[in-house]
């Protein structure tokens, strides 16, 4: 049995989200509408003023790709992943990349979690040397262009039952097992594993995680430093 490491993506390998540079260029390359940045502007100013929290933001970015993406043009899609994962593929946080490359020299399963679209999870993912990434999977239907529909939205959004679904399918086990996020929404996946690394993690995190003693780790500028 192979031991497990497990990744969220954005924020914590990636230095930014996969899903917000994705649908920029999409609205680049007209596969959405040119005011679908409205749906949440409000969210993003609040978040640049420190009067609204990340998630709000993401959420609405998330809320406005599933609004957006019925009718969209497969083939187009999969062009602009190709260029956003060229032009971002070495954006990544030093601590994070140094930890995946570690971990996979000890012959680790690795595995990756974002709530982007499949596709460009797959690419990164890839990129990283990662054994297997969970993504949010659209549907596409018979004509090449997505109808609509996400599969399996109940599983990705639990990343420790992602963990325990891929633990019993690629036969991998608990022990010396890492854990890497950086949110709130990592608590149950970090709880499951022996090594829980928290990186720059938010507020409810961070509290979470001085009362359990977990490993904090800030990267900031060219420092990494622990808390």
């Amino acid at each position: 049995m192979k031991k497990v490491a497990i990744f969220d993506i954005d924020g914590t390998i990636f230095r930014s989200s996969l899903l917000i540079e994705l649908v920029n260029e999409m609205v680049d390359e007209g596969l959405f509408p040119k005011d679908f940045r409205r749906a949440f502007e409000n969210q993003y100013a609040a978040w640049l003023d420190r009067r609204g929290s990340y998630d709000d933001y993401i959420n609405a970015v998330v809320s406005a790709y599933n609004n957006n993406i019925a009718g969209v043009d497969y083939a187009r899609f999969k062009n602009v992943v190709g260029r956003v994962i060229g032009q971002m593929k070495n954006r990544v946080y030093r601590y994070t990349r140094d930890l995946v490359r570690e971990l996979k020299s000890k012959d680790y399963f690795l595995l990756a979690i974002s709530h982007s679209p499949m596709e460009i999870v797959q690419d990164f993912g890839n990129g990283m040397g990662f054994d297997k990434v969970y993504g949010r999977i659209y549907v596409v239907g018979d004509d090449g262009k997505f109808t609509g529909v996400m599969e399996y939205a109940d599983l990705i959004a639990d990343k420790a039952k992602i963990l325990e679904r891929a633990r019993e399918k690629e036969d991998l086990t608990l022990e010396g097992s890492y854990g890497v996020g950086d949110s709130e929404g990592d608590i149950s996946l970090l709880g499951a594993v022996e090594n829980p690394v928290c990186f720059n993690p938010n507020r409810k995190l961070y509290d979470e995680a001085k009362r359990r003693g977990w490993k904090i780790v800030v990267e900031r500028k060219d420092v990494i430093y622990e808390l």
